[in-house]
Formats: C-alpha cells, sequence, structure tokens
C-alpha cells in the first residue's frame, strides 16, 4: 500500500501551513494556517473495507507542569506519552484522497465539530485535553490540527501520518472518541498499514 502525504517527507521538518503554531520572535509561538495536508494512497490489499488515518506525536510531555513556562525547559529524557493530532475512523473503501485544507484551514478556537465527515467520522484530538484550563480556547477538538510543541523542549518533536486499511467496514466508534480507542478497537484487523513521519519544533535552539 502507497500512503504520501504532499508536502511532508519522512525526517523533514514539516511545512509551516500544516502546523498549528509557528515560532514567534516576541512571544515564543503565534498561530499558523493549521490545514491539513493531501493524503493520498493506492494499492490498498483485497478484502479492505475501510480505512484509518492517525496522526500521532510519540514525544509530549507525561508532565505538564513546566511546559511553555518562562525560565524552564523540558529535559530530553522526561518520559513521553502519544498525543493525537487527527483521528479519522470509517473512511470508505473508494476514498483515496483527501484534499490539502479539507478538514482543517486555521485554528477554530473550542475546536471544530466531530462525527460524521464526508470521508469518515472524525473523533476528537488531544487538544481537547491540553487546552481544557484555557477559557479562551477550551473545548472540544475534533478533526486535524498541527503540530504545536512546546516552546521549551530540547527535543524535536516527531508527527507520524498513518493509513491502516481495515477488514471491517466500520469501528462501531461514535461520540468523543479518541486515539487510543481507535487503536484498540482496531486490533486484529489490520490488513495493511503505512506511514510518514514529520518533524516539528518551535524551540529556537533545536531548530
Amino acid at each position: 500500500m502507497r500512503f504520501t502525504v504532499k508536502g511532508i517527507e519522512d525526517n523533514r521538518p514539516i511545512p509551516a501551513q500544516f502546523a498549528f503554531a509557528v515560532p514567534d520572535p516576541d512571544q515564543h509561538m503565534r498561530l499558523s494556517d493549521n490545514r491539513n495536508p493531501e493524503l493520498r494512497w493506492l494499492d490498498a490489499p483485497t478484502g479492505t473495507q475501510s480505512f484509518v488515518v492517525l496522526v500521532t506525536d510519540p514525544d509530549v510531555p507525561g508532565v505538564a507542569d513546566d511546559v511553555n513556562q518562562e525560565g524552564k525547559t523540558l529535559p530530553a529524557d522526561l518520559p513521553r506519552v502519544d498525543f493525537y493530532h487527527w483521528v479519522l475512523v470509517d473512511i470508505p473503501a473508494d476514498v483515496a484522497l483527501i484534499e490539502e485544507g479539507e478538514m482543517a484551514d486555521g485554528v477554530v478556537p473550542k475546536g471544530k465539530p466531530h462525527g460524521q465527515t464526508a470521508k469518515g467520522i472524525a473523533g476528537i484530538n488531544g487538544y481537547t485535553g491540553f487546552l481544557a484550563g484555557d477559557p479562551d480556547m477550551a473545548g472540544v477538538y475534533g478533526g486535524y490540527d498541527g503540530p504545536c510543541p512546546p516552546w521549551n523542549d530540547e527535543i524535536v518533536h516527531r508527527y507520524t501520518f498513518s493509513l491502516h486499511a481495515l477488514d471491517i467496514p466500520t469501528l462501531g466508534l461514535a461520540g468523543e472518541f479518541t486515539g487510543e480507542q481507535v487503536r484498540e478497537a482496531m486490533a486484529g484487523h489490520v490488513l495493511a498499514e503505512a506511514s510518514v513521519t514529520g518533524t516539528y519544533t518551535l524551540n529556537p535552539k533545536v531548530r
């Protein structure tokens, strides 16, 4: 199965238009275009009945106390956890393209809708929890929202765009389901997988 994420290459920096935030010399960061990149795939295996798309950052600090705090840094050896930037399931078997900006075009304070879309069912992403304490931004974040790693992190974050071909037409998920729930639901049903991993940082010392 061939899978391309237009504009993103393995182990290369993700372009700014696909990010939630970009560096800013005066305030560390500012909001960006936050467009989903174009996804295209070919040669799905025989028997494919649906697809799943996940975008995962495995480098998010497990403890957020010092995230984006002046005078502090997040050391490279800090425990890390997965953060989902896009959760899209039940993509019909005859779909092989998601166009740039089709699922996200700009940052939406308090989040974009989750649920049924023209090309599958959108779950919620990690910003739902991360921004819960921000009165201006708190909400349920559905669909795609791009990279925004801590600007004081000593490591460059990795972002894996993964496509999964399944032998079932639906995972039976609804409501505010997460990437973790998707991984549990599709276990034992994956016929093929493909991925592209880009990188991103807001820290000028490691950029």
